[in-house]
């Protein structure tokens, strides 16, 4: 076969794979902005005996982004109310550090206030949406919308006759040398995390970022039952067979980017969140996600 007809055939080859693998990408594009799915977990504590032999149930999300499905967010207001959920945590990342305003975030938190109780806690994006705006008012705003925000600070309730302690904490749970020094850590992290340790009730932390918790010796030092966490969006770009692409701290390809890992005596729940904000690489193959948790005994 002459060189010109081979070339003509691999033109048109790699004509063909274009014109399959673009529609292809805007669809796992699309999908990943649009599109909504539901992932339950289930986990088991000696600590959760509900006086009514139910499990407690409690939805995550998180990394929100202001994204509103072209919908102003009403099928998946409408997906969390579906799951009649004890109570809601809302991980971070609401709204975007270059919003406007926070009117898209806050509409929506007060949509859930009216589900079930909302446990708000800070994200990168609220600390420098704060920093832009040279103001902290957004904390009075989410506190206005009827949930109870948690930085540093945790709130005891019970659930179905199960006492549960669930607090929030940005920062990370360890010092530079990934040891947990009191004189190394940041401002108040160290007796904070002491203190809310100290309970018997089932422990949840709300820690936007995974990276606080799976580093150093922070999985094994403190004694707390579930970590809650977003940021990583799943990682971004999710590759088949390969996974989430890229994770914060853990750089490419991370090992905690998804889903629920025990790692020494810690649960961490990691939520993929449901939109992102500008990044160099859009959400691709990335479906965002309402995530529920089935805590028994």
């Amino acid at each position: 076969m002459k060189k010109h007809k081979k070339l003509k055939i691999a033109a048109g080859i790699l004509c063909l794979l274009l014109i399959i693998a673009i529609p292809l990408c805007y669809y796992l594009i699309y999908i990943s902005y649009n599109h909504l799915t539901v992932n339950t977990y289930d986990i088991k504590s000696q600590k959760i005996e509900a006086t009514s032999g139910e499990n407690l149930k409690f939805v995550v999300v998180g990394d929100l982004h202001d994204n509103t499905f072209n919908d102003n967010d009403d099928k998946l207001v409408q997906t969390i109310k579906a799951q009649n959920p004890d109570f809601i945590i809302a991980d971070g990342d609401i709204l975007n550090d270059d919003s406007k305003n926070p009117d898209i975030a806050m509409s929506f938190i007060k949509r859930l206030v009216k589900i079930a109780p909302v446990y708000y806690a800070l994200g990168n994006h609220e600390l420098e949406y704060m920093q832009n705006q040279k103001s902290e008012d957004l904390l009075d705003e989410i506190k206005s919308t009827g949930a109870i925000l948690l930085e540093q600070k945790y709130k005891d309730i019970k659930v179905k006759g199960v006492p549960v302690r669930i607090g929030g904490m940005y920062g990370y749970a360890f010092d530079p040398n990934g040891t947990t020094k009191k004189a190394d850590m940041g401002d108040g992290i160290y007796d904070f995390l002491k203190d809310f340790e100290n309970t018997s009730s089932y422990k949840i932390m709300m820690s936007h970022r995974p990276d606080s918790f799976i580093f150093g010796e922070a999985s094994k030092a403190w004694d707390i039952d579930l970590v809650v966490s977003s940021h990583d969006h799943g990682g971004q770009v999710v590759f088949p067979f390969l996974g989430g692409f890229y994770g914060g701290d853990q750089g490419y390809f991370p090992e905690y980017i998804h889903g629920l890992y025990n790692k020494d005596k810690m649960n961490i729940l990691i939520s993929s969140g449901l939109g992102s904000n500008k990044q160099k690489l859009p959400r691709f193959n990335n479906v965002p996600e309402v995530m529920v948790v089935n805590l028994s005994k």
